[in-house]
């Protein structure tokens, strides 16, 4: 998938119902120069808008990716959900609130369980080898996962989400790395925490 491919798709479909460049601007919280600067491909439209275009032009992401024509093709596998891939938590926000987003991945509909699903990228080794540093990680949102489970955990003042298994022994929640190198997390009064998400699965980027 080209930027400039992506770009020619939204200029066609804005003509096509009519929204102008300046329109379209408006609609994007943008400038009509920036706009332009897509269309003429000087500027690449990164991946995290183009869930923002296909919204404001009322299509489906996968047609902005793929084309009209994709929609057509027989197959569930087909259909691509935008996941996305969480960095540093504001504090007090909705967790997939915009300002939370650092990108977005996109994954077959019929590969993801039920439920809201975002991802976090594995940062550091101490889930290693379960989870590899870099590793992103699908995620379903909950507020809690069973005992020995995988999950984020927001920490810091709800500010940082780290990835980690998750003990429970009677009162007590331990929030446990896979890599021995590392001490576990306990979580009380003075270190409170907070389950935002069961780990699923993860995938290497290329």
């Amino acid at each position: 998938m080209k930027s400039i491919e992506v770009a020619k798709r939204i200029e066609k479909i804005a003509e096509e119902k009519g929204i102008s460049g300046a329109e379209l601007a408006r609609r994007m919280g943008t400038d009509r120069s920036t706009i332009t600067r897509y269309y003429k491909g000087i500027r690449k439209i990164s991946m995290e808008e183009i869930p923002k275009f296909a919204e404001v032009l009322e299509v489906d992401v996968i047609e902005l990716l793929f084309g009209s024509t994709a929609k057509n093709i027989n197959l569930v596998s087909q259909e691509k959900v935008a996941i996305p891939i969480l960095g540093k938590i504001a504090c007090g926000d909705p967790i997939l609130a915009k300002e939370n987003i650092e990108n977005y991945i996109y994954k077959p509909a019929d590969s993801l369980p039920s439920g809201e699903i975002f991802a976090l990228q594995a940062k550091g080794d101490s889930m290693d080898p379960t989870i590899p540093d870099g590793a992103i990680v699908l995620l379903r949102a909950q507020p809690d996962v069973e005992n020995g489970e995988i999950a984020a955990v927001l920490v810091n003042g709800d500010e940082e989400a780290t990835l980690k298994r998750v003990k429970k022994q009677g009162d007590t929640v331990f929030l446990m790395p896979d890599n021995n190198k590392y001490a576990p997390y306990i979580i009380d009064e003075n270190n409170p925490a907070k389950i935002i998400g069961k780990a699923i699965s993860y995938e290497m980027l290329l």
